[in-house]
């Protein structure tokens, strides 16, 4: 099995820092020592100072005790001074040891880089920023309905939904601020259907400039883990072929026909991508494709060809997350094989390594009429995948997964954190039926 998988640990340095804070300590001392004694051998001093620096006691037990002293004082005076400077962004209740710790360990994990967009990316960054704050999500810009579509057409600017639920995914700002963000007028002429982050980021977008800028000023509103990219700053648009010849335009009007889909493609064909996506994936040690809606969330992504180049580039593992349940007027009656297989047929082979797949279909809960779960098929006409089979679906809604079960199989892919051997086994997969 290959190895994928490099750690980062860039650490806080508080080490050096405490050893400068010590030496500084120490010239200061030595400093004031040398004065008080020139000015004991040439000046008389009352009597009382004979007991306050414990004369009658011998040199060196004096020298420990005015050491130890020094550094029980200093030990109080920093610890306060820390508490009273990082009070006020402290969590939940939660003390200022926890939270340094849990800042450098998200610090050093992996560097995740994931592809989607709408609730499936969304729900994947919810899990994942608990384990890394090395996060970078990479988002479709191909929506054309609802609050998104219009600004976009009426503004210019690049449809800003899919990236506000990224951003209040990984956001660490008050619940309040995140439910702000989240808020959707119910009505008003202009406003009804509007949510507050798209109207945002539009905003912020004029303010700025360019949405790249804009994008960046929202990430340091919300204090995000992570940081969120464009697959593209092109205007583009989806179109879909079905098997009867019928083609639309628009990622809002896929889905409606309801009819088996033979192709996508991207106007324009070949839109650049965000150079910034490009390294974050050629250096990432994990890049996670999906969970999300296969034609209109994530193809639109892996179809820009210099990120799907990236892609099969990088010596990151590439892993595929199949949706817990198909989607009405995309992947009806979908096997895990027909995901697979589609996105073989409009990105080819090597867009990743591994796919993550569901294994308790049997929950409770209303899936929906126009749904099923998605089932693993095997046979061995194709090609072979690495195989993870997990509970990751959230059995209170069970066409959605559950963000921190999703999360915690992604990372016993990494060593140490169990056997990739026994969380993994090599199947092959049907093609579309």
């Amino acid at each position: 099995m290959k190895s994928h998988f490099k750690w980062l640990y860039p650490g806080m340095h508080i080490k050096r820092w405490l050893v400068l804070l010590t030496f500084g300590v120490t010239f200061l001392s030595l400093g004031i020592a040398y004065v008080m004694t020139h000015y004991y051998r040439t000046q008389p001093f009352p009597e009382e100072v004979y007991y306050v620096t414990l004369q009658f006691v011998s040199r060196p037990i004096r020298g420990i005790l005015f050491v130890l002293t020094g550094v029980v004082v200093i030990g109080i005076a920093v610890y306060q001074l820390s508490r009273s400077l990082v009070a006020p962004f402290l969590t939940n209740n939660r003390g200022l040891v926890d939270v340094l710790y849990q800042h450098r360990q998200l610090n050093r994990g992996p560097r995740v880089v994931t592809i989607g967009g709408g609730h499936g990316l969304s729900t994947l960054l919810r899990g994942l920023k608990e384990h890394t704050a090395n996060l970078t999500a990479i988002v479709t810009v191909a929506d054309d309905g609802g609050s998104s579509g219009r600004l976009r057409q009426e503004m210019g600017v690049l449809p800003p939904g899919d990236i506000r639920m990224c951003l209040v995914a990984l956001a660490d700002a008050e619940p309040l601020m995140t439910d702000l963000f989240q808020y959707r007028f119910p009505k008003g002429n202009s406003l009804e259907g509007h949510a507050f982050g798209n109207l945002f980021l539009a905003a912020m977008n004029a303010i700025t400039g360019n949405f790249e800028q804009a994008l960046r000023e929202s990430s340091r509103v919300l204090a995000i883990r992570g940081q969120i990219f464009p697959s593209t700053l092109e205007d583009i648009q989806i179109g879909a072929e079905y098997e009867d010849g019928h083609i639309v335009i628009g990622e809002s009007q896929v889905p409606e026909a309801r009819k088996r889909i033979r192709r996508l493609f991207l106007r324009p064909s070949h839109p650049p991508a965000y150079p910034e996506a490009i390294k974050a994936i050629l250096e990432a040690d994990m890049i996670v494709i999906g969970p999300g809606s296969l034609y209109t969330s994530l193809l639109p992504n892996l179809m820009v060809s210099d990120l799907a180049q990236a892609v099969q580039t990088s010596k990151a593992a590439k892993v595929y997350v199949c949706n817990v349940a198909t989607q009405r007027g995309e992947t009806e009656h979908f096997t895990v094989a027909d995901h697979v297989a589609v996105i073989e047929q409009h990105v080819g082979s090597g867009a990743f390594d591994y796919v993550l797949v569901n294994n308790n279909t049997n929950v409770s809960g209303n899936i929906g009429i126009d749904s099923a779960p998605v089932v693993l098929s095997r046979s061995d006409e194709v090609s072979t995948y690495q195989i993870i089979e997990a509970d990751v679906v959230d059995v209170g809604h069970p066409h959605f997964h559950d963000p921190l079960k999703l999360a915690a199989a992604l990372m016993r892919l990494f060593p140490g954190a169990g056997s990739r051997t026994e969380a993994a086994r090599e199947v092959a997969l049907v093609g579309p039926q």
